[in-house]
């Protein structure tokens, strides 16, 4: 998981880049929100939301009771298996509806849950695997404790919404309908005309005053009560944690295949291009040296010395290709000694502090290690700094890791970049990537990764 604030905090969060914003909407937003809350849209979808589940969800209790107890019953019979499986993709296909309404209206994103997963194809196939799935019955417990809990949501909602509007609008009705206010309307008293408002304006301001408290506090309680919706839609109707789990596994073992792959394309890569390719020149110097050993002594002993300083080339080039896989100096003397190597080698002057009590497992410390190696390589290559830092620490279970530069910003995790790659990586192991970096400078990377010790 990687954020990204190169053009700023609203652009990293994946909000759109605004400037100053325009009068309407300093003028929408002058209002408080507890006086804005009716007038909203929001308000008034989640107030569909509730109207609408309550014909949805006894339809879909009666569907479910009704299908559960037929198969139940017809159990004895070679019926009552099919019958049960039907009943339970049904539900399935109302979980699916309910998604969709909730995403519509309460703006809820609920993933898909996994699919059936059937083994073999064909009827008893299906049958099995609907039989066999949590989700079809997480759909029919939904169906069940949905339906006392959209009776309740809609009596509340209807009536507070009926008289918060009535009690609001009570002045009116003594206006347009007298009668029915149990009044006369206007009053003649000689030559003095009396309007009833005169004779009630204590009664009248109370009720419109209740009628005002109601209406604005009915979006709020109905948003309270689309809370437990929006519970049972996303614990019942989504995908379990278990599963989600497993997704996500299954998509980080992809990239840490693909990221050992390309590792291996890379160290053989460099062998072959490198200290293979001055291996094999040595050997040819050689031989020709040892054709001149008798002819032209000199020549050969010249032909030798190039071959001593290809030696130490192609010594070199495998010692900072062992480094590269992993350096001794991290297994020996851990993280401090390790990235103040690293630092050594940058181009501009890092200051490396490394705060851990202990040491985590090879596996998180060579992860760390490779991050902040690839981070300062960055800095050295693309920044135009003149100053760098490495901090090191522990919070919890967490190992952080930050990587500040006075360079000139503008880095970005997307476009495929290193950064992407590197974000791939720590997401791999449940890590996080989070760059800060806006035009200008200075950058600062922030990496966090599980802490486990050995």
């Amino acid at each position: 998981m990687a954020t990204e604030y190169g053009q700023g905090y609203g652009h990293g969060l994946g909000l759109p880049e605004r400037g100053l914003p325009e009068h309407g909407d300093e003028r929408r937003h002058r209002l408080p929100a507890g006086l804005r809350a009716p007038f909203e849209a929001r308000s008034w979808r989640e107030f569909g939301y509730v109207l609408l589940s309550l014909p949805i969800s006894i339809v879909l209790f009666v569907y479910a009771v009704t299908m559960v107890s037929l198969g139940a019953g017809l159990l004895v019979t070679f019926l009552g298996i099919p019958v049960l499986a039907a009943a339970l993709a049904g539900c399935r296909a109302f979980g699916a509806l309910e998604r969709a309404r909730a995403r519509a209206l309460l703006d809820l994103e609920v993933a898909d849950p996994e699919p059936l997963r059937m083994r073999r194809h064909g009827f008893m196939a299906w049958i099995g695997a609907v039989l066999k799935s949590g989700t079809s019955w997480r759909t029919l417990l939904y169906a069940v404790l949905h339906f006392p809990w959209a009776v309740f949501s809609f009596v509340v909602a209807l009536n507070v919404w009926a008289y918060g509007w009535a009690l609001l609008t009570y002045p009116l009705w003594f206006w347009v309908f007298p009668v029915w206010a149990g009044q006369d309307g206007l009053q003649l008293y000689g030559d003095e005309t009396h309007s009833i408002y005169l004779d009630n304006p204590f009664e009248i301001a109370v009720t419109a005053l209740v009628g005002l408290l109601f209406t604005l506090a009915t979006p709020w309680i109905v948003r309270a009560l689309t809370t437990v919706d929006r519970v049972l839609v996303h614990g019942l109707l989504g995908p379990t944690r278990l599963a989600t789990r497993v997704v996500e596994l299954e998509s980080d073992r992809g990239v840490v295949v693909d990221t050992a792959a390309a590792d291996l394309r890379r160290i053989e890569r460099d062998l072959h291009d490198g200290a293979q390719a001055r291996l094999v020149a040595l050997a040819m110097e050689l031989g020709l040296a040892k054709e001149k050993l008798t002819e032209d002594p000199q020549a050969a002993a010249r032909m030798v010395d190039e071959a001593h300083g290809e030696v130490k080339t192609a010594l070199q080039e495998l010692r900072d290709l062992a480094r590269g896989i992993h350096p001794a100096v991290l297994t020996d003397r851990g993280l401090d000694a390790a990235l103040s190597a690293v630092a050594s080698r940058c181009t501009v002057p890092v200051e490396v502090e490394v705060d851990l009590a202990e040491r985590p497992v090879p596996a998180i410390e060579g992860i760390a290690y490779f991050t902040v190696s690839e981070l300062l390589q960055n800095i050295s290559k693309h920044s135009r700094a003149t100053w760098a830092a490495v901090d090191v620490w522990q919070v919890e279970n967490r190992l952080m890791l930050q990587v500040v530069d006075n360079g000139v910003g503008g880095a970005d995790v997307s476009g495929g970049s290193g950064l992407a790659g590197l974000a791939e990586r720590l997401d791999a192991v449940d890590g996080i990537l989070v760059v800060d970096s806006p035009v200008g400078g200075p950058t600062r990377i922030t990496a966090e990764l599980p802490w486990r010790t050995v």
